[in-house]
């Protein structure tokens, strides 16, 4: 079974051959964000497939807040490209829970620690992590434990 890291280094050979620049782009920068964090610390490592994609997911926030930076700025070739990138990214991602999936999440975590209160909130989220880790966005999860918490 091939890792992320492999798959990723195999798309990019087959973009340059495709002369898909955007995704050459895109997957070589992931790529270089991947050694980067290999190379951090005292000892070089290899990354599991869990601490690849939360550096895909790092790398598909940073695009997203390019995005909405460009855009506010009136570059919207720029702000097009940053989604773009992000699009490819995500691709390489864990399909992203629901709407639905993640308030029965969030509604069994707070049944399950009897949880009342917004001051909860720390609970709860230390117990909803590993169960929504790599699926939903943290600021996401934090809406909707909020919002259930305080009764909406």
């Amino acid at each position: 079974m091939t890792t992320l890291k492999e798959r990723l280094q195999s798309d990019l050979q087959d973009a340059i051959r495709n002369r898909d620049e955007v995704r050459t782009a895109t997957v070589r920068l992931a790529l270089a964000a991947i050694t980067t964090e290999e190379v951090a610390g005292k000892q070089a490592r290899e990354l599991s497939d869990e601490e690849v994609v939360r550096v895909l997911q790092r790398e598909v926030k940073k695009r997203r807040e390019a995005a909405e930076a460009y855009a506010a700025a009136g570059r919207a070739d720029r702000a097009d490209r940053e989604r773009a990138e992000a699009a490819v990214l995500e691709e390489y991602l864990p399909a992203q829970l629901s709407d639905e999936e993640l308030s029965r999440l969030v509604a069994e975590a707070i049944s399950e620690l009897g949880a009342t209160d917004p001051k909860a909130m720390g609970q709860v989220m230390k117990t909803l992590q590993p169960k929504v880790a790599g699926r939903a966005e943290g600021a996401r999860v934090a809406a909707e434990v909020r919002k259930q918490l305080a009764g909406g």
